[in-house]
């Protein structure tokens, strides 16, 4: 609206004279009106002041904020960092010659999932043990060289020795299948069974060899070497059987040191004073 026509009608004419009012906001209005511009401006200041100060707290910067940097390979973290919720990233490691650590306060659980969100592959690491969920687990070294195996048919050792270092020795449940076994040098090697029988078998032969010590078998009620089809060689320069009976004496008085290995029907050993002929029979009796 034009100024000429607002005026004019904002003159009204009266008996005394024109009479104008004035429009604008003035009283308590205007004092009300410059108080809340004025709070507007003290918040607006203060606002900026709490950003500025959040900015410079929180290290803001172009490449990133705090010890987030953003780089062209994707976020890298410099010092500890705590996620309070799933990290899902493609590929997590450290800067070159550092370690990388994952510490928590219970476990830590690492899952392999399939489209279907179905674990496949579970490792859980906790205060009591280590936990490996999955069908097959491997070990292999940095050439490709399997060294350990396991899953629900066997275990494979693929390494060229096993040790087992406690002092208790290794127990087996059950049976057994290997090549060969043997101690380190200079150590002895028992095979023990304290409640039960030790059974050796082999379809084409046992082997046990002793080439820089002695060899020793014992145990409590029978010791039996058995060939169903071949034979037994005892192949030694000297063979002692110290604890053999002996039969009794034909002839009161005699003092010959000369003996007949003798042995009884039920496979019993005993020594018979020699004679110009056999004297096992004459002495039978020791095999009752």
């Amino acid at each position: 609206m034009p100024q000429e026509q607002y005026a004019h009608r904002s003159t009204m004419q009266t008996s005394d004279g024109p009479q104008v009012y004035k429009v604008g906001i003035y009283g308590w209005r205007k004092r009300c009106l410059y108080f809340f511009v004025l709070l507007l401006m003290i918040l607006i200041l203060v606002n900026l002041a709490m950003t500025i100060w959040i900015l410079k707290v929180m290290n803001f910067t172009i490449d990133g904020m705090g010890n987030l940097r953003i780089t062209e390979k994707g976020l890298k973290l410099e010092g500890d960092s705590e996620f309070l919720k799933p990290l899902y990233a493609k590929e997590i490691r450290s800067r070159p010659g550092n370690p990388l650590y994952f510490q928590s306060a219970r476990n830590v659980t690492v899952n392999i999932l399939n489209e279907k969100t179905k674990v496949l592959t579970r490792l859980v690491t906790g205060p009591q043990a280590v936990e490996a969920h999955s069908q097959k687990f491997e070990v292999k070294t940095l050439s490709g060289k399997l060294l350990f195996s396991a899953d629900d048919n066997e275990v494979v050792v693929g390494a060229e020795r096993l040790r087992v270092l406690g002092a208790e020795g290794t127990v087996f449940p059950k049976s057994i299948e290997t090549p060969n076994v043997r101690a380190d040098p200079f150590k002895e090697l028992r095979l023990e069974s304290p409640t039960r029988a030790l059974v050796m078998e082999a379809p084409k032969g046992i082997e046990i060899n002793a080439e820089a010590g002695s060899l020793k078998a014992t145990c409590r009620t029978e010791l039996r070497l058995e060939s169903k089809d071949g034979e037994i060689t005892l192949n030694s320069a000297k063979i002692k059987l110290p604890n053999l009976p002996q039969g009794s004496s034909s002839s009161a008085g005699s003092r010959q040191k000369i003996y007949e290995l003798c042995v009884c029907p039920n496979g019993r050993l005993f020594l018979s004073q020699a004679g110009t002929s056999s004297t096992c029979q004459i002495n039978t009796s020791v095999c009752l």
